[in-house]
């Protein structure tokens, strides 16, 4: 018989199992829990979306001339011959249910979510085809403290996750609708003026979206870039304001920043602010957190004009930069002392873990043997179950290599009889106490 070929994993995509020696598993919950945590405290609510939707919902958000959208997006027609794409991003998503599901009734509206992504890019460090994001929205909130409060919730994740070091907040303005289109007639003029030194790349973008030339990689493109004007000249009165307000915020807040005036988002419907949160410790993919304001999206969704701000953040490379988290250990690992005794062993696992007791149970296995398994997964205690008529106590508690203190032993003894008592009987022994 021929041998059965295992179908490989799909480039691009990752499998995680906890409780390894690299511990990605644990390092990728640490950031979902901490962003959990933290969003509670500024008051997003968790919001779900589709993980697939009408493609035309990814391209109106992107841009149908983007590179997501002309070249990366997982697109199909389904069975009933609907253009179908996998979410690349949250933020169109959100926009339409907000929409759809008459969410401006409570505007503004503060909503935080987490999940997997899809994209077909070419694989490498922190970038993956199946990939996973925290994700903040504030919609429906045209105000400056908007952005400054995403921003400090932002700071206060990267802080809680300890990978604050090192990652400095790149800020910029892209005005109002009146300073970008401005601005935005001054570089075309800029860029048309040197046409015959650009990048081929940069020339068609020089058609499609001229304000992403600014932030070219080609070293051809660098010198007329760098030389391209700002956007500070073009900004109206209003929008200088509303810069000037979240700077302020920001500094109030204690939040630092540096101003980058040629990061840029090349979608007419971002408005005023944009950022992103840049590492040195990931290579070429600096950013671990980006986004902006984007009052023209929910308008170009069919909605109604309303502004909005929003942020995501990469799991994978948030996880990269993060301590190994401390493992969590059972608590307590059930040893029946024979195999006569397994059941009362499962019975005492199964009150102590009602109790909200971390147990562990060893399926097979003599003496000796599970108490080796009970060492190598780093027990705090072990349990022996003994004969409920014999000599010795029918529960002895095993403290031998443990990392509590002899009053912390007393404590775990005393609270888990409690549990135990009514049902074991009151009998009970202890080995490892001079600790």
């Amino acid at each position: 018989m021929a041998k059965i070929e295992t179908p490989r994993p799909v480039r691009g995509t990752q499998d995680m199992l906890g409780g390894t020696a690299e511990a990605f598993q644990e390092r990728f919950a640490h950031v979902v829990a901490t962003f959990d945590r933290v969003r509670k405290l500024y008051g997003f609510q968790r919001v779900e979306v589709p993980v697939f939707e009408s493609t035309a919902v990814f391209a109106r958000s992107l841009g149908e001339s983007t590179d997501v959208v002309s070249k990366e997006m997982y697109t199909f027609e389904d069975r009933g011959g609907d253009s179908i794409t996998l979410r690349p991003e949250f933020t169109a998503g959100i926009s339409r249910a907000y929409i759809t599901e008459g969410w401006q009734q409570y505007a503004p509206l503060k909503v935080a979510t987490h999940g997997p992504l899809f994209r077909y890019e070419r694989p490498q460090k922190g970038r993956f085809r199946q990939f996973h994001q925290l994700d903040a929205e504030i919609l429906g909130a045209g105000e400056p403290a908007a952005d400054v409060e995403l921003l400090v919730l932002a700071d206060q994740l990267l802080r809680e996750l300890g990978v604050s070091e090192g990652v400095t907040l790149n800020l910029n303005t892209l005005g109002d609708a009146e300073s970008r289109e401005a601005w935005r007639a001054a570089l075309i003029a800029h860029f048309e003026a040197h046409r015959g030194e650009l990048s081929e790349e940069s020339i068609d973008r020089l058609a499609k979206n001229p304000l992403r030339i600014l932030d070219s990689k080609d070293p051809r493109d660098r010198p007329i870039a760098d030389s391209a004007p700002d956007i500070d000249a073009y900004l109206t009165d209003e929008a200088r304001s509303f810069f000037d307000k979240v700077t302020s915020g920001l500094d109030a807040a204690g939040v630092a920043w540096e101003r980058n005036s040629r990061l840029v988002r090349g979608l007419d419907y971002y408005r005023h602010t944009a950022f992103e949160f840049i590492t040195d410790r990931l290579g070429a993919q600096g950013t671990v957190l980006g986004g902006g304001r984007y009052d023209g999206l929910i308008e170009n969704l069919g909605g109604k004009p309303t502004p909005a701000v929003g942020w995501a953040a990469g799991i994978e490379r948030l996880a990269m930069l993060i301590d190994a988290p401390q493992a969590e250990r059972p608590l307590v690992a059930i040893i029946p002392r024979s195999e006569t005794l397994e059941g009362r062993a499962i019975r005492a696992a199964a009150l102590l873990r009602f109790a909200g007791y971390a147990c562990s149970f060893a399926f097979k296995g003599n003496l000796k043997r599970r108490g080796e398994l009970a060492n190598k997964e780093g027990a705090v205690a072990k349990l022996f179950i003994g004969e409920p008529d014999g000599v010795g106590s029918p529960l002895e508690f095993s403290f031998y290599n443990t990392t509590l203190s002899s009053e912390e032993q007393d404590s775990f003894v005393s609270d888990a009889m409690k549990v135990l008592g009514p049902e074991f009987g009151w009998r009970v022994g202890a080995q490892g106490w001079s600790r």
